[in-house]
């Protein structure tokens, strides 16, 4: 299997808590890497409905019988968890349980219920670029930015386009129709889309409402269920007392970029890189990666944007540590001064240190005055 980077948080997560818990979206590899890395723990998943009916029924009884247990797709009994909790607090072990599942909503909601303190929470996103180039080399940059980073395209060499038709038939409605009831899929499918064509732009709900033909009610709705299902990303702005008027809206990015490339109907790498909308794509992808790097090691990213009223943007604020990094993204593979224009400015407006500002685009290391050039393989390693 493909070495994932998450391995070591939830290893130090077992050791500390009780209950271990994952999220991610559906397909992303973690019942897999749950299974490799506690391989001496019984597994078991309440998608089979004669399993979930016998921990609905006699909860005790099931925790008696699975011990030391992964519990996947656990959302589906939410009765089970208080009983975790009885259980877990008498023996007061830790790594007695690992909780797993994608719909996530339902899985955090039954947690923060029933298991607040008692669980380490980790979330497993689909691959990242240095996992994938880790694993194989040959790879290009923009084969992962056109493929995307679900695990059985590249285990089975499976088509990124038959994989992405069927993932959101399969998992993408499937959950939006249980959370939701939607009864229009072709307006869902619609939405989606329209989504895709506003990737690396600020969130104009109203507007998207409109476009689609829904009340932004419903809007709000399905974006929320996206959200927590990570297929999509909202980045916030940032906020800071600079004197200048920011856009308060978040822009919006997908987790990941080969569903994006797919619900743009691009279907080579070739047409990807022709595209009007690469330099977004590119942005996307990008941004994605940085809070990957930071999930993956088990930080709590902070990354915002900045925009101000004169269409001046910074694309990344990492203020993540004690020194706030800022990030320009250019999907040219020519480095200009112009590039840095507005990071330079935002930077020195905020005391961003020199050796703190990139512009992230697809040529070689090396520096200008005030900046750095640098490619997206280092973006997470600085």
């Amino acid at each position: 299997m493909i070495e994932r980077d998450l391995r070591n948080k939830l290893k130090y997560l077992s050791t500390k808590y009780p209950v271990v818990s994952l999220t991610g979206p559906r397909q992303s590899g973690k019942s897999t890497l749950l299974q490799e890395l506690f391989y001496d723990y019984q597994y078991v998943n309440l998608e089979n409905i004669d399993i979930r009916r016998s921990a609905t029924d006699d909860p005790r009884g099931f925790l008696e019988k699975y011990e030391r247990a992964i519990i996947d797709e656990a959302q589906y009994t939410p009765e089970l968890f208080s009983y975790i909790q009885v259980k877990t607090d008498a023996t007061n072990e830790v790594g007695q349980y690992i909780l797993s599942g994608s719909q996530n909503f339902l899985l955090l909601k039954s947690i923060s219920q029933s298991l607040a303190g008692r669980v380490g929470s980790a979330t497993l996103l689909p691959l990242s670029l240095r996992e994938l180039r880790k694993w194989k080399p040959s790879l290009t940059n923009e084969d992962i930015i056109f493929q995307g980073g679900y695990p059985r395209i590249y285990n089975v060499n499976l088509l990124p386009g038959v994989f992405y038709e069927d993932y959101i038939k399969t998992y993408i409605n499937r959950d939006v129709n249980e959370l939701l009831r939607v009864r229009d899929i072709a307006s869902f499918g619609k939405f989606l889309q329209l989504l895709a064509m506003r990737a690396g732009q600020t969130l104009n709900i109203a507007t998207l409402a409109n476009d689609c033909d829904i009340k932004v009610d419903t809007a709000n709705s399905w974006l929320s269920i996206l959200e927590s299902s990570f297929v999509i990303y909202l980045l916030q702005p940032y906020y800071s007392n600079i004197g200048k008027r920011l856009t308060k809206s978040p822009k919006l990015y997908f987790y990941d970029s080969g569903l994006l490339c797919h619900l743009l109907k691009i279907r080579t790498v070739a047409e990807m890189l022709d595209n009007p909308m690469f330099g977004s794509i590119f942005e996307n992808f990008t941004v994605v990666e940085l809070y990957k790097d930071y999930i993956n090691q088990g930080a709590a990213p902070r990354l915002y944007f900045m925009q101000d009223s004169n269409g001046n943007e910074v694309d990344i604020v990492d203020d993540t540590n004690t020194a706030v990094k800022m990030y320009e993204i250019k999907s040219g593979k020519t480095a200009k001064p112009e590039f840095a224009k507005a990071l330079n400015l935002f930077a020195g407006e905020l005391g961003v240190a020199p050796e703190d500002r990139f512009v992230v685009y697809r040529g070689e290391e090396l520096k200008m005055v005030g900046v750095s050039y640098i490619g997206i393989g280092l973006v997470g390693c600085l």
